[in-house]
């Protein structure tokens, strides 16, 4: 575990030379920060979730008010560009509040969504519908006459995940730990599964599919309605943890099933059942070989497939269920020798019975590549994009042209939209939308047809802002906001250097002549880029780069949208590689850039970039001088299955590598001021991560600081006091450890 070494590279010799001594620093101004927490991060007030109606004359949104945290339902006239309010939570409810079971909450959760009201909406096929869920009952909205119906759902338990039925007629939901379907003509009730309970759920999506699959949904409707599959996820023998609030020792602590590395996982099956009840048909698989459902789509003209992963999930298998017998058929092998292979959750997109779309990363590239059944190969018919863009998803597909929208990027700090042909026998033709706008995050969700589109755009310079089209680019329309923008303009520089994207955050008052003592904020981990052209994301960073820093941020190996080599640069080595590249990023960055003190650096970060800002300041503490760490992994054994031995392996033939990404025992070797925050409600981090190492510091003898956040989950921001104060107290703390500009 002696990393020390590597971790130098280039280093001078000043670079073991002390931090500022610890002084106390005045107090901060936070009413930023204030009104940073109060807005949601100046999300409320913005249009959310936008849906396309059917017929593409309206388009539906969800916003809140600027001051109030409840999402309401709005509808924006394609031909007027009017918007009005069609329903509020209050005008359902008559006045009652909302009312969240620990269930519904534990999955917004998931979801991470933080506001209450209307979470989600559906439109049924005609778009004459709309059914709304809201505090575990389910309502469905008239849109010709107004009227609202309560749909009566039966008692015992509130009612999650909707769905209307493919003709409209019906609505599907988990009630309790079984399916049920409701029948709108007659307002009655009708129970799909039996039997469901607690240990042995049916339709419900585990706790890892949800929080590391993004598989939310454990459910599907056949195409014509006659049938339902639904997965039964059995979780004997899966260690059962509990969360505490140590405020309310009187109140029974929560339960949730939490698989761990080497320890059991829950078993799944998949099963298809008619929409009226009756007997199960089981799909029969090698569930030893693969232990995880991944995802299932049940399509019109693909029919019903499901995607099997590997516990050490480096392999997918695309089945299709036949109909009638539940066997399988294999359509392609996805196989990663020494690594992962990334999950396509909203894959395969069928083109017709015989074609399918998938992104594969084979050669090396985030590929979208087309399959033909009618070829003895389980290998593309051809690539549809070019090898120099990776590609994420796909936004919508125009069944008569055969043509794509997809989203991708030739630049990992933007998420682009581009327009693809798959009919062209030489190949695609691609071609980037809105070439000419600045660089930034863009999203988009399109009408069966793809004329009308809603695009929703954010770069350095804007917040979200969600603008209505018409064939292309023309504009239609603004989704009105009326949210609060931020009263501060970002100092951000967001550049290549080396082979690391980067941002540097300047205080808008900064003196090029003053040395600024740097403040690293880190992620660092799989899955998540940091470094991106989003306003949103640099709000924080320059409100503490304004108290006298400047913030710098590196996007290391293992990040996505860098093609296969690079992601997988970090497998089994957790504790080294992505802090090898945080240092050498950060030396690139203090040799360009001479204001940048690199004798006085700090370094933050949450979840992963907890994990990250800890083993800095105790792998490498002569790069790193002080450490504000929240919610950290600090002993991989104790987060979950699907996220850890995907990247770590399994148990115990992967020991070492546990040992060696483990912050236990490096506690001893602690040099530097080291914050701890945690919430004590966290399921996702669990609040004994931080308790683990802070036990092994203060047996060590080391100091250190250590914050518990009552109540708290890995949601932080959801508390605006706590938001507020969290951050002022980072500031506070490195002006203590880092000092002032010089």
């Amino acid at each position: 575990m002696k990393t020390t070494i590597a971790l130098a590279l280039t280093l001078s010799s000043a670079a073991f030379a002390h931090a500022a001594d610890p002084t106390p620093s005045k107090s901060v101004d936070t009413s930023f920060l204030k009104k940073f927490a109060e807005t949601r991060r100046f999300m409320l007030g913005r249009p959310q979730n936008p849906k396309i109606a059917p017929d593409g004359k309206t388009v539906l949104f969800l916003r809140a008010e600027v001051d109030k945290p409840t999402l309401k339902l709005f509808e924006f006239d394609v031909a007027t560009a009017r918007t009005k309010e069609i329903l509020s939570p209050e005008s359902l409810l008559k006045g009652s509040a909302e009312n969240l079971t620990p269930e519904e909450k534990a999955r917004r959760e998931r979801m991470r969504l933080s506001a209450g009201g209307f979470a989600d909406f559906h439109f049924d096929k005609d778009g004459t519908n709309i059914l709304l869920p809201l505090s575990g009952k389910l309502f469905v909205y008239e849109r010709a006459t107004g009227k609202v119906t309560q749909l009566k759902t039966g008692e015992g338990g509130s009612v999650v995940d909707p769905k209307w039925s493919p003709d409209g007629k019906k609505v599907a939901y988990v009630r309790g730990f079984d399916v049920f379907v409701c029948d709108l003509a007659t307002n009655t009730e009708t129970a799909v599964t039996k039997g469901g309970t607690a240990i042995k759920t049916h339709g419900l999506a585990e706790f890892v599919a949800q929080e590391e699959m993004g598989r939310f949904t454990g459910y599907w409707w056949a195409p014509d309605g006659k049938h339902i599959a639904y997965e039964e996820a059995d979780h004997t023998g899966v260690e059962t943890w509990f969360v505490a609030d140590p405020f309310k020792p009187d109140a029974k602590p929560a339960e949730q099933f939490y698989p761990r590395p080497g320890k059991k996982n829950v078993s799944v099956r998949l099963g298809v059942v008619p929409v009226g009840g009756g007997k199960t048909e089981w799909v029969a698989w090698d569930r030893e070989k693969y232990e995880y459902l991944a995802a299932v789509k049940w399509d019109k003209r693909g029919g019903l497939t499901a995607q099997l992963q590997s516990r050490k999930q480096n392999n997918i298998a695309l089945y299709q269920v036949q109909p009638g017998s539940g066997e399988l058929k294999l359509l392609l092998n996805d196989d990663t020798p020494g690594a992962w292979t990334n999950l396509r959750g909203s894959f395969p997109w069928w083109l017709d019975s015989d074609r399918f779309l998938w992104i594969t990363e084979n050669d090396g590239d985030a590929r979208l590549a087309l399959f033909d059944l009618t070829r003895p190969s389980e290998k593309p018919a051809r690539f549809i994009t070019p090898s120099d863009l990776q590609v994420t998803d796909i936004a919508q597909l125009d069944e008569k042209t055969g043509g794509l929208l997809i989203q991708a990027t030739d630049d990992p700090s933007q998420s682009k939209l581009w327009a693809v042909g798959t009919n062209r026998p030489d190949g695609s033709v691609i071609a980037q939308i809105d070439r000419t706008a600045a660089p930034g995050i863009r999203t988009a969700v399109y009408s069966p047809d793809i004329n009308i589109s809603v695009q929703t755009t954010t770069t350095l310079q804007q917040m979200p802002k969600s603008v209505v089209g018409f064939e292309g680019n023309r504009a239609l329309g603004e989704l009105p906001s009326v949210a609060i923008e931020p009263d501060i303009k970002l100092n951000v520089k967001i550049e290549k250097v080396g082979d690391y994207w980067t941002a540097v955050v300047r205080p808008r008052n900064f003196d090029p002549k003053k040395k600024y003592p740097v403040i690293v904020d880190v992620y660092g981990g799989p899955k998540h880029l940091h470094v991106v052209q989003a306003m949103r994301n640099w709000l924080v960073p320059q409100w503490l780069a304004d108290q006298g820093f400047v913030v710098v941020a590196v996007d290391n190996r293992g990040t996505p949208g860098r093609g296969r080599e690079w992601e997988r640069s970090i497998y089994q080595k957790f504790g080294t590689v992505p802090l090898e590249d945080q240092v050498k990023g950060l030396n690139l960055l203090c040799a360009k850039f001479p204001e940048l003190d690199k004798d006085r650096v700090g370094i933050v970060g949450w979840s992963f970039g907890g994990y990250m800002a800890a083993n800095g300041v105790l792998r490498a503490p002569e790069v790193f001088k002080a450490a504000v760490a929240g919610a950290p992994v600090t002993d991989w054994e104790d987060y979950d299955t699907h996220y850890t031995e995907r990247y770590m392996g399994l148990l115990p033939e992967s020991r070492k590598q546990y040992d060696d990404a483990s912050l236990l025992p490096l506690a001893k070797d602690l040099k530097r001021p080291l914050l701890l925050v945690h919430g004590t409600a966290d399921d996702n981090v669990y609040y004994r991560h931080t308790l683990k190492l802070s036990n092994a510091l203060f047996r060590a003898g080391r100091d250190f600081e250590s914050l518990p956040l009552p109540g708290v989950t890995h949601m932080y921001t959801s508390d605006p006091v706590v938001m507020e104060r969290l951050w002022a107290k980072t500031a506070t703390f490195f002006k203590t450890h880092l000092g002032e500009p010089k």
